[in-house]
């Protein structure tokens, strides 16, 4: 069967199917493999697209920015301090008005709510390159990675060791859930998946029927044992360096480091992150450098996801 995602918002992988995100990795690697040969086509010649950023960003800008570009469309980058984006102006005014003026919108900021209402009144495709509950972009480049590496998902056990209640946990557990990946959250019990996201998700591993499972489990050592992931990310997010001395303190016992990866007992786990990494805290250095490590891998297919989701929403396909 055909997968349109035509005109579609891309705001959470809750709000895709198994088969859809299936279908957006493949056509990720496909754009990838096209680049490196220098064979591809342009595919959304004419568009002209809308990058708001709250937050800063290195891969998430470089990566929308250089997949425009490359797919023949026009990125305009736009600021917290280039727009009145919520403040002398309603989101859902600045969505009206963006709407008629490009093609696509991508968002990067604090509130889930400001790109969900981006996404209500747009009328173009809106596309969440990070909020402070989802940053799904992030979760298909790191599956992408995952199965070049392995050639295949289903039945992987990924272990997100660290803060697994922040966007990336949460992103993590629903797309391991939708693709049949054994996902593990470990951290301390102050700092584990909300209830609403361990619902949601095991509501997901019941309607996908791809066998994966979700655990909460907080020894690190227990935790890890037969992965074939590690992931890990900071201890505080952007916004959140006022809590860096609590966290740093209650997070020390899951520091991913050689002890802690070597617990899995597996000679073929790799280690991920989506970076930017506070070396010494949440990764140690030579984990990170461990021809094992992924993290550059991961970072440069934020540009192939990314450039799919553009393209199968804007794009000539």
């Amino acid at each position: 069967m055909a997968i349109n995602l035509h005109g579609r918002n891309f705001l959470t992988l809750k709000d895709f199917t198994t088969q859809e995100i299936e279908f957006l990795l493949a056509l990720s690697a496909d754009l990838k493999s096209k680049k490196r040969l220098r064979t591809r086509h342009p595919l959304m010649n004419g568009r002209n697209v809308a990058l708001i950023f709250e937050k800063a960003s290195t891969r998430t800008r470089c990566a929308f920015t250089v997949a425009c570009i490359d797919e023949g469309a026009h990125p305009e980058f736009l600021s917290k301090n280039d727009i009145h984006l919520g403040a002398k102006e309603d989101t859902k005014d600045t969505a009206r008005v963006l709407g008629r003026m490009f093609d696509g919108i991508q968002f990067r900021g604090f509130k889930h709510s400001t790109v969900e209402e981006l996404g209500k009144y747009a009328g173009v495709p809106v596309w969440n390159g990070l909020t402070d509950d989802y940053h799904p972009t992030q979760i298909l480049a790191d599956m992408l990675t995952i199965k070049e590496h392995f050639g295949d998902l289903r039945g992987r056990k990924l272990v997100y060791v660290g803060d697994a209640r922040n966007n990336m946990g949460n992103s993590l557990m629903i797309g391991c859930a939708k693709l049949g990946l054994h996902y593990v959250a470990c951290g301390p019990k102050s700092l584990e998946p909300s209830d609403e996201i361990r619902s949601a998700c095991a509501k997901i591993l019941d309607e996908s029927r791809m066998g994966g499972s979700i655990e909460i489990i907080n020894d690190p050592k227990e935790a890890v044992k037969g992965a074939d992931v590690i992931y890990t990310d900071v201890w505080y997010s952007m916004g959140e360096e006022d809590k860096a001395a609590e966290r740093k303190q209650l997070l020390a016992p899951y520091q991913v480091n050689m002890n802690i990866f070597e617990a899995t007992g597996n000679s073929d786990a790799i280690f991920m992150h989506c970076l930017p990494a506070y070396k010494g805290n949440e990764v140690t250095e030579d984990v990170f450098e461990l021809p094992n490590s992924k993290v550059f891998d991961e970072a440069e297919n934020r540009m192939h996801t990314i450039k799919a989701v553009m393209v199968a929403t804007i794009g000539d396909i």
